[in-house]
C-alpha cells in the first residue's frame, strides 16, 4: 500500500492524473510549467513502482499486490490487478523510461509541449495497466487504449511521412486485436469468467486451442514484431520523434512477448507445443534474415529498428523452446533490449537534434567533435553486439544455452546474431564516428550537454550493472518461470 492506496492502481492512475494536469496547463506560453509537472509526474510515477520490487516475495509464483473489485457484474468483469515475477519488472521498466523520455524531450520539443509530455504520461499509466491486468477485458481495454497516445505522438510530432506510418501502425494492430477479442469471448463462454487465471485452468479441445493460438498470434506477433508482420515497425521508428522511438523499442515491443507468456502458453499449451516448430522457424528467420536486412540500411533509425526485430527473435525463440534457460533468457533479453535499444535511439536523437539528418552518409568524423558522446555510443553499440559484460550478453547466452539443449542447429542459426549484430552495429559506428569530417554541419557539432550526459550515464550504469550482476533481476523470475513451465507441460485437453 502507498498512503493507504493499492500499489498497482497508483502506478496506473498517478501518471494518467499528472498527464491530465499537464494538459490543463494549456498552450505553449505555459510550456515551462508543463515540463516541470511532467518531470514531477514521471519521477513520482517511477518511485511508486519501487514497492512492487522491494515488497515482492521471490519464493512464490502466486500473484501479488492483488486488487479485485466489481466492474461490469452482468458479464462477470472485474477491475482485477496483480503481478508476478514476469510482469512486475516490466512495470518498473515502463515507468523508468517515462522519466527518460520526459528528460530527453525537455528542450527538443518546442511546440505543443504540454500535449507531447501528457501523451507519454498517460501512455505510461495505460501500459502499466496492461502488465498489471488479471481480467482479460480490463487487459483488452488497456491494450487498445495504449495505441491512442502513440498514434498521436507519431502523427503530430513525427516526420514527413508520419500519417502513412501511423495508419500502417494502427491497421496492423487492429486486425490482431479483433481476433483476440473473439478468443476472449469464446473463453468467457467456456469458463463463465473473464479472469485470465480462470482461463489458465480451462480444458480446451485441440481444434479450439489451435484457433485461439492463431488469433492470439496475430495480436501479439504484430507487437513483438515477428516476421512476417514486422514491416510497420521500421516505418513507425523512422517517422516517430525520439521519445516515441524509445518507448516503441523499450516498452511496446515487450507487450507482445508478454502476451505470449500470459495468454498463449498457459491457455493453449497443447497447441503451443504442436506449433512450436513454426514459432521457432519464424524466430530464426527474424534473427538471421532481418539481421542481414539491417546491414543494408542507410538510415540510422531503420538500422536500429531492424536490429530490434532481430533481437526480439531471440525472445520468441527462448519462449518456445520450453525450458528454464530459454524462458529466463528471453525475459532478461526483453529487459536488456529495452535499455540498449532505448539508449541507441536516444543517441541517434542527439545527432538528429544537431544535424536534422538520420542518413549515415551525412556523417563521418563525429568522434572529433563529440568525443564524450562517441564514448557513450560505443558502449551501447558494444551492448547491441552482445559483448560479454553488458546486459545483452546475459539474455542471449541463456537463450543459446537453452536452445542447444533442444537442437544444435537451432542454436547455430541463432548464434549468427553475434556475427550479424556486431557487423551492422560496428559498421554503423565506423561510418558515423570515424573518418574525416567531410560535412560542414559535422564540423559545427557540439558535444553532449549536462542533461544528455545524465541520461546516458544512467543508461550506461544499468547496461553494465545488468551485464556484470544480473542476479537481482533473475532472482525475481525463477518461481514464476518454473511455475509457467510446469503449467505448460500439463495438457489442457478435455478428459
Amino acid at each position: 500500500m502507498i498512503f493507504g492506496l493499492p500499489v498497482i492502481s497508483v502506478t496506473i492512475w498517478l501518471p494518467i492524473l499528472f498527464g491530465i494536469l499537464v494538459l490543463a496547463t494549456g498552450d505553449d506560453k505555459n510550456a515551462p510549467l508543463a515540463r516541470i509537472l511532467s518531470l514531477v509526474g514521471s519521477v513520482l510515477g517511477f518511485l511508486v513502482t519501487l514497492p512492487l520490487y522491494t515488497g515482492f516475495d521471490k519464493t512464490t509464483s502466486n500473484m501479488q499486490f492483488v486488487e479485485q473489485h466489481d466492474w461490469i457484474t452482468r458479464f462477470n468483469i472485474h477491475y482485477y490487478l496483480g503481478v508476478d515475477g514476469i510482469s512486475m519488472l516490466f512495470i518498473l521498466l515502463n515507468s523508468f523510461f517515462t522519466v527518460i523520455v520526459v528528460l530527453a524531450g525537455w528542450k527538443v520539443i518546442e511546440k505543443r509541449v504540454a500535449q507531447y509530455m501528457a501523451s507519454f504520461l498517460i501512455m505510461s499509466g495505460i501500459i502499466n495497466g496492461v502488465f498489471g491486468a488479471l481480467d482479460s477485458m480490463l487487459f483488452y481495454v488497456f491494450w487498445e487504449a495504449m495505441l491512442i497516445p502513440m498514434f498521436i505522438i507519431i502523427g503530430v510530432w513525427g516526420g514527413p511521412n508520419r500519417i502513412y506510418a501511423t495508419m500502417k501502425f494502427f491497421l496492423y494492430t487492429l486486425l490482431g486485436s479483433l481476433l483476440m477479442l473473439v478468443s476472449l469471448i469464446y473463453l468467457y463462454n467456456l469458463t463463465g469468467s473473464f479472469s485470465i487465471l480462470d482461463f489458465h485452468q480451462a480444458a480446451i479441445p485441440m481444434s479450439a486451442q489451435i484457433l485461439i493460438f492463431i488469433a492470439f498470434f496475430f495480436a501479439f506477433a504484430v507487437k513483438v514484431p515477428m516476421f512476417p508482420v514486422h514491416t510497420w515497425l521500421p516505418d513507425a521508428h523512422v517517422e516517430a520523434p525520439t521519445g516515441g522511438s524509445v518507448i516503441l523499442a523499450a516498452i511496446m515491443l515487450k507487450v507482445g512477448a508478454y502476451g505470449f507468456l500470459r495468454f498463449v502458453l498457459p491457455i493453449t499449451p497443447d497447441a503451443s507445443h504442436k506449433l512450436a516448430g513454426l514459432m521457432i522457424a519464424l524466430s530464426l528467420i527474424a534473427v538471421v534474415y532481418i539481421g542481414l536486412v539491417a546491414l543494408m540500411q542507410s538510415d540510422m533509425k531503420k538500422l536500429v529498428a531492424y536490429s530490434s526485430i532481430s533481437h526480439m527473435g531471440f525472445v520468441t525463440l527462448g519462449i518456445f523452446i520450453f525450458n528454464a534457460y530459454g524462458l529466463e533468457g528471453a525475459l532478461l533479453q526483453m529487459l536488456s533490449h529495452g535499455f540498449v535499444a532505448g539508449a541507441l535511439f536516444l543517441g541517434i536523437g542527439v545527432l538528429y537534434d544537431r544535424m536534422h539528418s538520420r542518413q549515415i552518409a551525412d556523417y563521418g568524423g563525429v568522434v572529433k567533435k563529440m568525443p564524450i558522446f562517441a564514448a557513450f555510443f560505443m558502449l551501447f553499440a558494444m551492448a547491441n553486439s552482445g559483448l560479454p559484460g553488458t546486459s545483452a550478453f546475459v539474455g542471449e547466452f541463456m537463450v543459446l544455452m537453452g536452445t542447444i539443449k533442444v537442437n544444435f542447429w537451432y542454436a547455430f542459426a541463432a548464434g549468427t546474431t553475434l556475427i550479424f549484430g556486431a557487423a551492422y552495429t560496428l559498421w554503423l559506428y565506423k561510418r558515423v564516428m570515424f573518418g574525416e569530417v567531410t560535412n560542414k554541419h559535422v564540423e559545427e557539432l557540439t558535444d553532449v550537454n549536462a542533461r544528455e550526459i545524465l541520461i546516458m550515464t544512467i543508461l550506461a550504469v544499468i547496461v553494465l550493472g545488468m551485464g556484470l550482476y544480473p542476479l537481482p533481476l533473475s532472482d525475481v523470475l525463477h518461481a514464476s518461470v518454473n511455475d509457467l513451465l510446469v503449467h505448460v507441460a500439463h495438457s489442457k485437453l478435455p478428459l
